[in-house]
């Protein structure tokens, strides 16, 4: 199989300068416009708000790409373990890009967003990433894997609102924080069981052989390391969720014994 090595570079590059342009200058203008309260924060917050704007604008264009390819990108359905080079290839350098960047950033403002499990997610996936555009394989388990980044935007969300200040319970964090859990859950967790499945079904094929230890070995670590602390965040969604919804209940019934005293 044919590998655009020099595509694959250009498309890591332009999605690297445009990832840091995003976070050192388009986010700030942006921000400013959209959101009076931006100005008012402190410097660590905004480092934390623009670096939560570009994780948006990358979710956003990896997320929805990869869902249209997963629906309708022939080569890559086709033949999971082996699919010709498509749009896959091109959506999983996009976000080698953002990764590299994200790491860059996280680590030049390490006291301010410096988080070990981030390291060890971003290098993960880059590790996976570099053996599917290196050598051509597992396109297919690429893409599937980075529809995980939908649920992105709705975590983001939650921080902005909480840096903004927003009452805890508001309507907007509630609504939020319960579509951030439902996607979450789609995305992240839901999803494992096709994967692994697909994973135990292909184990032994003649293609599935022609991987090579190395890939087999390195599919299946990075995904359980990534899988892991989705299982981990997810668990502490869930209970952020729950304590929402309790209160909720818990208000809905006072308010019920209140009217009720009225009568």
């Amino acid at each position: 199989m044919e590998i655009n090595t020099k595509l694959f570079i250009s498309v890591i590059c332009t999605s690297f300068f445009t990832f840091q342009l995003l976070f050192y200058f388009v986010s700030y203008w942006f921000s400013a416009k959209v959101s009076p309260g931006f100005n008012s924060l402190s410097f660590e917050k905004k480092i934390e708000w623009n670096s939560r704007v570009v994780s948006t604008c990358h979710s956003l264009v990896v997320g929805i790409f990869g869902l249209y390819i997963f629906l309708f990108d022939e080569p890559t359905k086709t033949d999971p373990l082996w699919g010709g080079p498509s749009l896959a290839n091109v959506n999983i350098a996009i976000a080698s890009g953002y990764l590299i960047s994200d790491l860059s950033i996280m680590i030049l403002y390490w006291k301010v967003i410096g988080d070990k499990f981030f390291i060890i997610h971003h290098c993960a996936s880059l590790y996976a990433y570099y053996l599917v555009l290196k050598n051509g394989v597992l396109v297919y388990i690429g893409n599937y894997r980075l529809l995980a980044e939908l649920s992105s935007p709705f975590v983001n969300q939650r921080w902005f609102f909480e840096a903004l200040k927003y009452p805890k319970f508001s309507k907007a964090i509630v609504i939020n924080g319960i579509l951030m859990t439902v996607v979450f859950f789609i995305v992240r967790i839901a999803s494992m069981l096709p994967h692994y499945g697909f994973m135990y079904s292909v184990y032994g094929t003649e293609p599935y052989k022609r991987l090579g230890v190395l890939i087999q070995l390195s599919w299946v670590i990075s995904c359980v390391v990534l899988d892991v602390m989705n299982v981990m965040w997810m668990i502490k969604i869930s209970k952020g969720c729950i304590k929402v919804i309790s209160h909720i209940k818990q208000e809905k019934a006072k308010n019920s014994l209140q009217n009720g005293k009225l009568d």
